[in-house]
């Protein structure tokens, strides 16, 4: 669902000064020299983490999916690289009580062409049950494959929110990387597009100059209601359910089962 915002309204506050286009470009030059340095070293640091060393697991270790149980080994497609997105679960709730901050991670993933073209297979793990896991999977369409990693230790299972790298070498697998919290930002690119706003991302976190709107809760965002509106209560949603065909209004988000 979207909204059109009402254009009877004023302008937020807080707005950045007017100048010339030589004194906004002055301006413009002199953080892009910072911008370039903070590329460079984010390059730097993408290299440190190529060199991390790896740990082995047992690839025959069954995962659930659309299939049934397969061995780990399949998720790599064939591939010798995996990502894969770990997903947290809420046992027993409905759709609209799944996590919404995998919600931004799993939904901004869907198309992972660039990374098959670069040898790397995507998927999804999660610690629901299967039965569980697939008619949500279903209702929010989602391409990518899903696997339920029910009480399987790390790497493969564990805690989830995460992203993780395997390397496969034959039929040997391998852990390389693993990273949770902001971490996994670099999958959401509307966070980066955020970023590039006047207002940005709206949080209550983020430095902004003198008279701009206070920044609300982090991640206030990420669940809205039927009328695009913000909200954590029970009349809300992960964001892009409302996309979804046939969606409702709701006045509960059923969690009572255990967070995975």
């Amino acid at each position: 669902m979207t909204t059109t915002p009402d254009r009877t309204t004023t302008l937020l506050p807080g707005r950045p000064p007017v100048v010339d286009q030589a004194t906004w470009q002055a301006a413009r030059d002199e953080l892009l020299v910072r911008e370039k340095a903070h590329t460079r070293a984010g390059d730097a640091l993408a290299a440190e983490r190529r060199r991390l060393p790896m740990v082995e697991l047992d690839p025959t270790v069954e995962v659930v999916g659309a299939d049934g149980p397969v061995p780990f080994l399949d998720l790599f497609q064939g591939r010798d690289e995996l990502l894969v997105y770990k997903h947290m679960w809420h046992d027993g709730a409905p759709h609209q009580g799944q996590c919404e901050g995998c919600t931004v991670s799993a939904w901004q993933t869907q198309d992972t062409a660039y990374l098959r073209a670069r040898g790397v297979s995507f998927a999804v793990v999660t610690t629901g049950v299967w039965d569980e896991v697939a008619p949500f999977v279903a209702f929010m369409g989602y391409p990518q494959p899903w696997y339920s990693v029910r009480d399987l230790p790390e790497p493969v299972g564990g805690d989830m929110g995460a992203f993780a790298c395997f390397l496969r070498d034959g039929d040997r697998a391998f852990l390389t990387y693993a990273t949770t919290g902001r971490g996994v930002e670099p999958a959401s690119g509307s966070f980066a597009l955020l970023d590039m706003t006047p207002y940005g991302r709206g949080e209550s976190w983020e430095e902004n100059p003198a008279g701009r709107p206070a920044g609300r809760d982090a991640c206030w965002y990420w669940r809205t209601d039927v009328d695009g509106n913000g909200t954590w209560g029970p009349t809300g949603r992960p964001t892009p359910q409302w996309t979804r065909p046939g969606v409702t209004p709701e006045t509960t988000l059923g969690r009572h089962g255990a967070h995975h």
